[in-house]
């Protein structure tokens, strides 16, 4: 099953999600639906439900764990729920830029390789990393953030730039410009 957006909310009640997180995974499924479109104007195949299923959801994780463990807790959650795996490998793989498999036994993680290699995985990833809480922000806020925490920028840099190459443009500028022009001061 791939929950439509009816369905991931009510999965976010039953599972007791705040509404700080509700917002925010909804922020980032439509900066993940601004990217699918424009793949697809591209002709770029992306499975558009499955990434707004797995955006909707990625952080379901959270009401169990505040850790780095919430995407794999996620996708468990969510399996008991007989959710689609392809919907269940996003979010698994949403964490960071992705935890290699070496990282991700050094954490104790679920034996696994966590580094989104899909198109789908890589627009949920990219996406999240758009958004603070429920705000979408300048990527290079989170290029900081890595760098403050430690975490692997080379990997987040790579991400968005295989996006690129799949759109042919900088995912950032098109999340930007796509929702600078439907916000209501920009309305004419």
């Amino acid at each position: 099953m791939i929950p439509d957006e009816k369905e991931a909310l009510l999965l976010h009640e039953k599972y007791g999600s705040d509404e700080r997180i509700v917002e925010h995974c909804k922020t980032v499924a439509a900066v993940s639906t601004v990217l699918v479109e424009a793949c697809a104007r591209k002709g770029v195949v992306v499975d558009g439900s499955a990434v707004l299923a797995a955006a909707l959801l990625h952080d379901i994780g959270r009401t169990r764990t505040q850790t780095v463990h919430h995407g794999h807790v996620g996708a468990e959650l969510l399996k008991d729920e007989g959710v689609d795996v392809t919907v269940l490998e996003i979010v698994k793989k949403h964490v960071g830029a992705g935890i290699s498999r070496e990282e991700s036994q050094a954490l104790g993680f679920p034996e696994g390789d966590y580094v989104p290699r899909t198109i789908e995985e890589k627009v949920v990833c990219f996406s999240d990393k758009m958004v603070g809480s429920d705000q979408v922000r300048p990527f290079e806020e989170e290029v900081r953030r890595f760098i403050r925490k430690g975490h692997d920028v080379d990997r987040l840099r790579r991400l968005r730039e295989d996006i690129a190459q799949l759109m042919g443009e900088d995912p950032e500028a098109v999340v930007l410009s796509r929702l600078q022009r439907s916000t209501p001061e920009n309305a004419c």
